[in-house]
């Protein structure tokens, strides 16, 4: 037997309204399998959201992701789905939110601006609840089985908003990096790689020890480890941040963004001691 449509949902809602586009979802598609990706976004966080998606999807059955992150609602912002070269579309507002992850995810096949009210909840939206009139029903629709064609007119791909993340430096033996998310535990996930911080020395093993600047703060020096409990309870550890696949700094029990002040886009500079 086939599997039920699958849809993975991501918004920065919080509420109710979640709830509200699955009903919109379900009343359409009433056999589709939901997977809340989360609805705690930064509120207006269009680059956490798109991290976020960048980090989960390639964990998800091959499907529609809907994603809602809209700081722009009801202005000239488009709205579009997008056809990644795995065979997943992508649902969404057109600014930088979804392009990340359809990179990862093979890359743009095609693009359509959701023009066509036939694929809406109603003929004529809302202009400050898109994720229930406009993006949630036609997501709907496409795990359905509507072609993308039929979301609408088509668009070139190298017109969509474009949203990168921050890129690393390494100069003269030092990483220069920031932070580029904060989760609930208050880890930092910074931009880069294990990778870098190995070109630093050559090579990483547990325990070896970095001076690490913040800002105008003493500079701190804080190990590598490959888990947390390798440190004493409220130290800070370098480590390799599995769920979100890159470069962390973490407290051990504690949180690192309280502990060391830091937030996103906080810059920080790497050294070997």
């Amino acid at each position: 037997m086939a599997a039920p449509p699958f849809i993975s949902f991501l918004t920065d809602f919080g509420d109710t309204a979640p709830a509200t586009c699955r009903g919109v979802i379900w009343s359409i598609l009433p056999e589709a399998r939901i997977n809340d990706l989360t609805h705690g976004t930064r509120a207006f966080g269009v680059r956490d959201g798109a991290f976020l998606l960048w980090s989960s999807l390639p964990y998800q059955p091959i499907g529609v992701h809907l994603a809602v992150v809209d700081p722009g609602v009801g202005t000239e912002r488009r709205a579009i789905a997008v056809e990644v070269g795995r065979g997943d579309r992508l649902v969404g507002p057109d600014n930088g939110l979804l392009l990340p992850a359809a990179e990862r995810l093979g890359g743009i096949v095609r693009a359509r601006l959701l023009d066509n009210p036939a694929l809406w909840r109603e003929a004529v939206a809302s202009s400050t609840f898109h994720g229930r009139d406009i993006f949630a029903p036609v997501a709907a629709h496409l795990a359905g089985g509507t072609p993308i064609t039929e979301a609408g007119s088509e668009i070139d791909p190298a017109s969509l908003e474009p949203l990168a993340f921050p890129d690393p430096t390494i100069r003269d033996g030092t990483l220069t990096t920031s932070v580029l998310y904060v989760d609930a535990f208050g880890n930092c996930r910074l931009a880069g790689q294990p990778a870098d911080l190995a070109s630093l020395r050559g090579a990483l093993a547990p325990g070896d020890r970095f001076r690490v600047r913040i800002g105008s703060a003493e500079p701190l020096v804080v190990p590598w480890q490959t888990t947390f409990g390798a440190v004493r309870i409220g130290e800070p550890l370098l480590y390799d941040d599995a769920d979100y696949a890159g470069l962390g700094i973490g407290v051990n029990q504690g949180s690192a963004a309280d502990r060391l002040s830091l937030s996103h886009d906080t810059s920080l500079t790497i050294e070997p001691v």
